[in-house]
């Protein structure tokens, strides 16, 4: 049974920080089979990892897309960053949530086009931006710092 957001800070305030974070890392590891590194490093942070954990659970517990579509995203970023730790994490975790190879692949290829898509566009953006500011310097195509004199 889920709790609460209330009943989660509750719990939070009862077990104290560190209690909280134990529990929550067992917890982790129990469901994906292993704890992520950030998730390691936080918990020397008691308050960081139980914020990041509240705020992540806020975005994927409380909105409309199930587990798996979750995850579908998530591993598509993991894709989309070149973050290689986020992505093996989050195939691992969409194939547990049930998503298929043709689903991760499929996600992985629409990662792949939208980043793809953003690099072009950023480049294409500037070069057109520069190509504006320098047109009127130069003449017959020579830009004025190659004309010598």
């Amino acid at each position: 049974m889920t709790m609460t957001f209330e009943e989660t800070l509750k719990r939070i305030v009862e077990r104290g920080s560190g209690n909280t974070v134990q529990d929550w890392i067992g917890e982790i590891e129990q469901e994906y089979g292993r704890v992520p590194l950030i998730f390691r490093r936080m918990s020397e942070r008691p308050e960081v990892l139980i914020s990041h954990l509240l705020y992540r659970g806020a975005v994927t517990e409380s909105g409309t897309l199930d587990p798996k579509t979750v995850e579908l995203i998530s591993l598509a970023v993991g894709a989309a960053l070149k973050c290689p730790n986020c992505l093996e994490y989050h195939v691992h975790t969409a194939m547990r949530k049930g998503a298929t190879r043709e689903e991760i692949l499929e996600a992985i290829l629409i990662a792949g086009l939208l980043a793809n898509a953003a690099i072009l566009a950023n480049a294409y953006r500037i070069v057109d931006r520069e190509m504006e500011r320098c047109a009127p310097c130069d003449i017959n195509g020579i830009h004025p710092k190659q004309q010598g004199t």
